[in-house]
């Protein structure tokens, strides 16, 4: 093999050195903790036993685990339907203010992720930003309990989120070629119809992959729903934090862990092929 041939090789190979070394490994020893047993005072004993995956199907935990997926979904919807009008947005803005306007929307991510996530305790308290202007718009009422709920940490997990699927759904609007609309108008398709036959179908790779995105960091997420809930219910994130790092039971936790892994590498596998298909009948489309 020619150097030439080899080259797109060597310069891979960094990179996948990188992630055999800090994620693939690691996987790797997590995974095999998942085999062994929990030791009296914790710790791991190395005996082969399959009992930690037996207890992650009991129904206490398959019912934290379901809560955390219908959590996620409804954070993932949520932030589709916020970022795709953003997105769609800064695509027909003038060409000179789109690199403005995606600024202001990754703005965020230059702070801090727990910073971030305190600033909305400031707002959600009962004595918050939120309830300053409710009282100053001429509510008496008791302050709202906003904080510690449900509701608070979806809140926060779309926030912390939004930005990922927003540049995912305008790298794909930007890509699109402006004369199918172009041509859907002259066929005599209004905007709207334009739009749901020509524009949402085309642009459907990127919706997807900031779903995805935010469906996987959202379901194993245990810092917002620490932080905004108040430890007044759990997601599985939690769960994996808890059995590492309180109940000492490394074996468990592993268990855990690989399930919710495997959960994400399904999801991020049907999206590349989702994905791969979609590019190849683009691909394929007659010009």
């Amino acid at each position: 093999m020619s150097f030439q041939a080899s080259r797109p090789n060597l310069l891979a190979a960094p990179a996948v050195a990188w992630l055999l070394v800090f994620m693939v490994l690691p996987c790797l020893l997590i995974l095999s903790y998942a085999f062994f047993e929990r030791g009296t005072w914790g710790g791991v004993v190395y005996d082969f036993t399959l009992e930690n995956f037996q207890r992650v199907v009991d129904p206490l935990y398959a019912k934290i685990f379901l809560n955390s997926a219908r959590i996620a979904g409804l954070v993932t919807l949520i932030a589709i339907l916020i970022a795709y009008p953003a997105a769609y947005a800064i695509n027909r803005a003038p060409k000179h203010r789109q690199a403005m306007l995606l600024f202001f929307a990754v703005l965020p991510f230059w702070s801090n992720y727990l910073i971030r996530t305190y600033a909305w305790i400031v707002l959600l308290n009962r004595e918050g930003l939120l309830n300053n202007l409710l009282r100053m718009a001429g509510y008496d009422g008791e302050p709202l309990s906003l904080l510690y709920s449900e509701g608070a940490v979806i809140v926060g997990l779309v926030y912390n989120y939004l930005p990922f699927v927003i540049l995912a759904i305008y790298s794909t609007l930007s890509r699109l070629n402006p004369e199918l609309m172009e041509a859907s108008r002259d066929l005599g398709g209004g905007p709207v119809s334009t739009f749901l036959r020509v524009t949402l179908p085309l642009t459907m790779s990127g919706v997807a992959a900031g779903g995805v995105f935010v469906f996987v960091l959202s379901i194993g997420n245990f810092v917002t729903p620490a932080l905004l809930g108040g430890g007044r219910f759990q997601m599985i994130g939690n769960v994996v934090y808890d059995q590492f790092l309180t109940a000492n039971d490394w074996p468990f936790g592993a268990a855990l862990g690989m399930v919710l892994i495997a959960t994400m590498i399904i999801l991020l596998f049907l999206q590349g092929r989702a994905t791969a298909h979609a590019s190849g009948e683009r691909a394929g489309a007659p010009s």
